[in-house]
């Protein structure tokens, strides 16, 4: 019925452990880490061509403090394998995606199909993100924002 892990990504899934921020800077062969509440993701730009997987823990549905972690990954130019895990209510994966998570692994199983719905709910941003929609404003009135 349920499926614990959705991915967008096109790639296979990584299978390296993932060690913490503050070990990883530690680890010659790390390619994956794990971003608790509280880290900095900064520490990880230096070796953002090293990283294959970075798992960014959600521990309650009420801490965005990851989203702002993936931001900043991807805004740097990060290409792995970005996963959102933890307390991930279907409510909040669109937002998620929209911050560059490209895969989810909620402690809780969700139903694949609320999910897709809850993908697929907005056909329309209206900003730019990590997720490289196109802005409403844009498609009104070109990318160059003219009339």
């Amino acid at each position: 019925m349920v499926e614990t892990q959705f991915r967008f990504r096109a790639d296979e899934p990584v299978a390296d452990p993932a060690v913490t921020v503050d070990s990883f800077g530690e680890q010659t062969n790390a390619a994956a880490v794990r971003i608790e509440p509280g880290d900095d993701a900064r520490l990880l730009l230096p070796f953002l061509d090293r990283l294959k997987l970075v798992d960014v823990n959600f521990p309650s549905f009420g801490d965005g403090r990851g989203s702002s972690s993936a931001r900043i990954l991807r805004e740097a130019g990060y290409a792995g394998e970005l996963r959102a895990v933890g307390d991930l209510p279907v409510d909040e994966l669109p937002a998620l995606r929209r911050c560059g998570f490209d895969s989810f692994a909620p402690q809780t199983p969700l139903d694949p199909a609320d999910a897709e719905a809850a993908f697929n709910r907005w056909p329309d941003v209206y900003q730019p993100a990590a997720d490289g929609r196109v802005p409403i404003w844009a498609k009104r009135h070109g990318a160059n924002g003219s009339t």
